[in-house]
């Protein structure tokens, strides 16, 4: 009895279109960094939790395995011809989020689709990059009231990201996105 793969040309064709678009939302805040983190560094966290999107639109439309890690390596692809210099930084991140929007699904045996398990990875996503901003802009050195708003700030940005990419998620699969790519038999 052959089985049916849950990587299908379908599956895979989603995932490239969702890394295509989150690409260039996420090469842009890359672009957009420098400028933040010079002008206005209070708001690095929300910009920065723009890469959270490839998973969660990924992982709403899809509801399979491996296409967290997979939206999101195309999409820091894409985001890399924006800065090639920052390649490294776009994949390591798109890695490090996939895996921990891939972990959250695994726990559940990638059978609980609910909102609350999209907003799990994202708050550990969104405490990772809390220590990010930290270092970055150097909190120490500020008051303790700018510390609070700006780690509240780092750990809201993923949040409201998921929520974005969640409805983007939902538009897509109610629009026949999804239909057939989950293996039958």
């Amino acid at each position: 009895m052959a089985r049916n793969p849950i990587l299908t040309t379908r599956v895979l064709l989603v995932c490239a279109a969702i890394g295509v678009a989150t690409g260039i939302a996420g090469g842009i805040a890359g672009v957009l960094t420098p400028l933040v983190i010079a002008g206005l560094p209070i708001v690095y966290g929300l910009v920065l939790g723009v890469h959270v999107l490839p998973g969660i639109i990924a992982q709403e439309v899809l509801r399979l395995p491996l296409v967290a890690l997979l939206a999101h390596l195309m999409a820091a692809l894409v985001s890399s011809a924006f800065n090639p210099a920052w390649a490294g930084r776009f994949i390591g991140t798109a890695l490090l989020f996939g895996a921990i929007q891939e972990g959250v699904a695994a726990l559940t045996r990638y059978r609980a689709w609910g909102a609350w398990r999209f907003f799990i990875s994202a708050v550990v996503i969104g405490a990772i990059i809390a220590v990010v901003v930290f270092f970055v802009v150097h909190l120490s050195t500020m008051e303790p009231w700018k510390q609070i708003a700006y780690l509240a700030l780092a750990v809201l940005g993923p949040v409201a990201w998921t929520a974005v990419g969640l409805a983007i998620g939902a538009s897509l699969r109610r629009a026949g996105v999804a239909r057939q790519t989950v293996p039958r038999g």
